[in-house]
């Protein structure tokens, strides 16, 4: 009985030949460059990266490597995956839009490696039209609007946030001192072009009341920071 599963498990049946391996990369290498152009697409001048966009076509094409190396090897397919356990990726991603890509790009290497051309193409066209579709989903900007003055300028200040935001403005920190005061108000990017469009420049018309000092306007999302 162990001599049977030793020889199961050394079993490599179904041994690829020089023009299925080619065939292998090629379809691989094809699907790679649909990934390619969905990320290049899908994402903005301002967050795409093009040495990542190569590298997944890189790893469709080395997971293809691996799976044709595996093959219908059990033993082998299990030292494989202790293998490459021990690997560590310490690249953060700074979308999450790219773990869907990682996973697209490895799955179509498997596929390729297993020689289900047709399931990889079918699903390869189903999730580029989805990253297509999706693709410009952005991230909900939120605005900080921070505001100093003199103390003397308080009742005023107010009063000039309720009228150009409407009373909507979302009031987060009151710092006081003596003769200081500062506010910080959480904006959506909509009520931002709602105030710029109303009443000109949103810092410029609040920087003109008596006894301001300082204005700031922080955008800060998942994709950049500015």
């Amino acid at each position: 009985m162990r001599e049977e599963l030793l020889a199961l498990l050394a079993a490599n049946t179904g041994a690829l030949t020089l023009q299925d391996i080619l065939l292998n990369f090629l379809i691989a290498g094809l699907l790679g460059v649909v990934i390619y152009l969905s990320y290049r697409v899908s994402h903005a001048a301002a967050v795409y990266s093009a040495k990542f966009n190569v590298s997944l076509i890189m790893l469709a094409l080395i997971t293809t490597l691996v799976m044709n190396v595996i093959g219908n090897n059990i033993a082998l397919s299990l030292g494989m995956v202790g293998a490459l356990s021990i690997v560590r990726f310490r690249t953060a991603i700074k979308d999450p839009r790219d773990t869907a890509y990682i996973f697209w790009a490895v799955a179509v290497g498997i596929c390729c490696g297993v020689q289900e051309y047709l399931i990889s193409a079918i699903g390869s066209g189903v999730i580029f039209l989805f990253m297509l579709l999706f693709g410009a989903v952005k991230s909900n900007e939120r605005y900080l609007l921070v505001l100093r003055g003199d103390r003397a300028v308080e009742e005023e200040l107010e009063k000039a946030v309720g009228q150009i935001f409407g009373g909507k403005a979302r009031f987060r920190v009151k710092n006081t001192s003596r003769d200081t005061l500062e506010y910080i108000y959480e904006l959506s990017e909509k009520q931002v072009r709602q105030a710029d469009r109303k009443s000109g420049s949103l810092t410029l018309q609040l920087g003109k009341l008596e006894g301001m000092t300082a204005v700031n306007l922080v955008s800060q999302n998942d994709e950049i920071n500015r």
